[in-house]
């Protein structure tokens, strides 16, 4: 069983960055294609990025395309989220979490959550 935990949440003003990072222990996460996901008061968690386990391949919603970018560190079994140009609706709590199969767009084709992170940008 992997332990994921995140870090790095907090608040920000309108067009600020923040640097979210996941890390792991218990078991590699290197074979493994890792998510980032946000769930936002009174709405479902939705996904936001995703890394293959090389690293070769990305994923990103559309609502956060050209401003997050999703990196890995298998060395340190590590996941990171850099997000730019923030705005009032990227307010959620962010999680970390690996990929089971299927459909990588899909929260319930993950597992080993962690306890997410914190994100408040302030307009």
């Amino acid at each position: 069983q992997v332990q994921l935990v995140e870090s790095g949440g907090g608040l920000v003003q309108a067009g600020g960055s923040l640097r979210l990072s996941c890390a792991a222990s218990g078991r590699t996460i290197s074979t493994k294609y890792m998510g980032w996901f946000r769930q936002a008061p009174g709405k479902e968690r939705e996904f936001v990025a995703g890394i293959s386990a090389s690293g070769g391949f990305t994923h990103y919603a559309d609502s956060v395309k050209g401003r997050f970018t999703i990196s890995r560190d298998n060395a340190k079994n590590t996941v990171a989220l850099q997000m730019n140009s923030l705005k009032p609706e990227d307010t959620a709590v962010y999680y970390c979490t690996a990929h089971l199969g299927g459909s990588v767009y899909s929260s319930g084709t993950y597992d080993n959550w962690g306890q997410g992170t914190q994100v408040t940008v302030s307009s």
